[in-house]
């Protein structure tokens, strides 16, 4: 094994990496692929039964709700005890998205989306980066979105913790500039998971479809989120291996990107948001959309 993280450690002992949000999806993915490059992976999840079955695939699994202070703190507690107070790299994997028109938003449903995307990932971080600075390096990823830079109708809340994560992650980056901890974000588009699923879940629970002035599009959004139950995603969506690709590059290169784009969709509306004015962008994101709100 070779790469950038090992190289500043002064043992061999394997590079030591927490994984949020591993029941499923990227997180999953990644905690696999990371055990066969040679690191000794931490996967987090919430339910007991996800933990169970992440131990029976042979991972070291941690309990972890970040909307929870009290299992941030425990989580960290655990894994600094069985490593001997080190930790290499974090990577915050764990969110979903809560559908719903801004305007239909209520202060606790946003509020707990930003727990779950953003202040508890925040708390997680802030944690360990102590850890990083006593040993001079470390790895800090976040996982954030195309929704990170580029907003979507229909995604308020999801998008609100996802500018935010990437507004706070750019200022860490600064802070830590020097101190041999590199911060990076991975910024996907479509990935097949169940992001789809739980966001269906989170809509039938906090939406007040009937009573909306959005009720006629709510019809639209709910078919798509239904349809998509155990389906691949579009023609744009790519499996969790290409953001696994674009992770281990951010942990083992030399030199890790600030950012990494993820999916065409990506890719293009990054070129465009640079290249259009505030007008010209809404009317492609509202065209890319079009489709998808039609009754």
């Amino acid at each position: 094994m070779s790469h950038g993280s090992q190289s500043d450690r002064n043992d061999a002992s394997p590079p030591s990496i927490l994984v949020t949000g591993c029941s499923s999806g990227i997180g999953h993915a990644a905690a696999h692929a990371l055990v066969q490059r040679g690191w000794r992976v931490f996967a987090t999840a919430r339910r007991q039964e996800d933990l169970d079955r992440l131990r029976e695939e042979g991972l070291e699994a941690l309990p972890l709700e970040l909307a929870s202070s009290a299992s941030i703190s425990a989580c960290v507690e655990q894994l600094l005890q069985r490593t001997g107070g080190r930790l290499d790299a974090l990577f915050n994997n764990a969110a979903y998205g809560q559908p719903g028109a801004v305007e239909d938003l209520s202060r606790e449903v946003l509020r707990t989306q930003l727990e779950a995307n953003l202040l508890g990932t925040h708390e997680l971080t802030t944690r360990v980066i102590p850890v990083m600075r006593e040993q001079g390096s470390g790895r800090i990823v976040q996982n954030s979105s195309v929704l990170g830079f580029a907003a979507l109708p229909y995604r308020g809340a999801y998008v609100c913790s996802k500018f935010a994560l990437e507004g706070l992650t750019d200022t860490l980056r600064q802070e830590l500039h020097g101190s041999g901890i590199h911060v990076s974000l991975i910024e996907p588009g479509p990935i097949a998971s169940r992001f789809r699923d739980n966001a269906y879940r989170a809509f039938k629970a906090y939406i007040d479809t009937n009573n909306s002035y959005h009720r006629n599009t709510y019809r639209a959004v709910e078919a798509r989120l239904a349809g998509s139950k155990g389906s691949s995603g579009g023609p744009f969506t790519l499996g969790p291996d290409a953001v696994v690709d674009k992770l281990i590059h951010a942990l083992e290169s030399r030199r890790p990107k600030p950012r990494y784009h993820v999916t065409l969709p990506t890719h293009l509306f990054g070129v465009l948001k640079r290249l259009l004015s505030t007008r010209g962008m809404d009317r492609v994101l509202l065209a890319s959309t079009r489709d998808e709100r039609k009754t």
